[in-house]
């Protein structure tokens, strides 16, 4: 026995609907669960698995049909009621619980460090290199540059403008800068630290630039940051682009400008980031008992020595570096996140428009998210196992 169920009308308030249900049953089934599709390999489906069972239908629906002791059950509705029915309590907390791990590693703080010699108004002025830079900046919360010639601050300027007029290309945040003077013991030498920053996820607390007499060529520019992004929450970023043939010495004092930073804060979560020259040639393994970063077991090197940070094929060399102080920061690092970014190969550019930029890659970092999210994430994992141990012991 077959029953025709007709309908035209509006589908949850959106989808004009027109379909036609027929059903039999054979009597051992007690209930059917028809999930309904627009779909020919589901009315395959639907056939093979219920005998006789022919459908011609729209959108989804889910609705159970009871059936009658001698198997077969007639059904007159003038205006049948569509009901959806949620998917079972473990699929949601499940779903959660997957979603807030996804949430939780995408939503990491990036910090990076990038050497650009030469990035001047000419150099800024140049679309392609200036394209690419802004995709490789638009990737990190904090991003440190190195080699910066911009004394009226033009080139920095036109990098933010290229920065935020593609705002909504790159996740909708707007960016700043902070800038030291120029340093240097000469014009050949004369750079700048400038750090690019998200507004939405840090802001700036403080600065401080390091004045002892003949300790660096370009004296470290301290910057302290805070973010409740973050589960560190404040932290104190140190550059370094040391002068090659005294990188030994200049990575040495690091330390006193450790000790001078987080006395002025009274914050000891502080990172080194730069081009240290702290390989190959200009650092090798004899030199490390002479470099307090090292020898004191409290800094610890996030980049390794057998890292190439550098773009031409004749050198393989661990030049810059992340150093971070204490557990406490380095247990706020997300694991294997440090990294040099190599946007050659993630942007298919040839080796001529890398070299364009720089001869040395970014170097990368991720700090965890806030405490919350992480808490969060094993109490919905557990939710989910007791939901799924109740429905098995409901179904027995």
């Amino acid at each position: 026995m077959s029953v025709p169920w007709r309908r035209s009308g509006v589908f949850d308030g959106r989808v004009q609907v027109d379909y036609k249900l027929q059903f039999c049953h054979s009597p051992d089934i007690q209930s059917i669960d028809y999930v309904v599709y627009r779909s020919p390999r589901m009315e395959e489906h639907c056939k093979t698995r219920y005998d006789g069972v022919t459908h011609t239908y729209s959108p989804v629906v889910l609705w159970r049909l009871p059936v009658s002791e001698d198997g077969l059950n007639q059904f007159t509705v003038s205006s049948p009621t569509m009901r959806w029915r949620p998917p079972p309590l473990p699929l949601v907390f499940l779903l959660f619980s997957f979603l807030s791990l996804f949430i939780g590693a995408a939503s990491g703080f990036k910090i990076c460090a990038y050497n650009v010699p030469n990035f001047n108004p000419t150099k800024a002025s140049n679309y392609r290199v200036r394209h690419t830079l802004t995709k490789i900046l638009s990737r990190c919360d904090i991003s440190l540059l190195q080699g910066v010639k911009d004394s009226d601050g033009k080139a920095i300027q036109r990098l933010l403008a290229s920065l935020n007029r593609n705002s909504d290309r790159y996740e909708h945040y707007k960016y700043q800068s902070v800038s030291s003077k120029s340093l240097g013991n000469s014009p050949k030498d004369m750079e700048q630290y400038v750090f690019i920053y998200r507004n939405e996820t840090v802001n700036v607390m403080g600065q401080h630039q390091y004045q002892k007499q003949q300790s660096f060529v370009r004296e470290p520019f301290a910057v302290h940051f805070k973010s409740n992004k973050t589960a560190i929450k404040s932290f104190i970023l140190v550059p370094l682009h040391s002068e090659p043939q005294q990188a030994v010495q200049e990575i040495d004092r690091l330390y006193d400008v450790f000790e001078e930073v987080s006395q002025k804060w009274n914050n000891t979560n502080v990172m080194f980031l730069g081009d240290f020259h702290a390989g190959c040639a200009y650092v090798n393994r004899a030199n490390r008992k002479n470099i307090r970063l090292f020898s004191n077991t409290t800094f610890h090197w996030l980049i390794r020595d057998k890292v190439d940070t550098t773009v031409p094929d004749l050198t393989t060399c661990a030049y810059d570096r992340i150093v971070v102080h204490g557990e406490g920061f380095l247990k706020a690092i997300s694991p294997y996140s440090a990294q040099v970014f190599n946007f050659g190969r993630e942007f298919k550019l040839p080796k001529k428009r890398v070299l364009e930029l720089s001869n040395h890659l970014p170097v990368e970092v991720q700090l965890k998210s806030s405490a919350p999210l992480s808490q969060a994430t094993p109490l919905l994992i557990l939710l989910s196992v007791c939901a799924i141990v109740q429905s098995f012991l409901s179904a027995l």
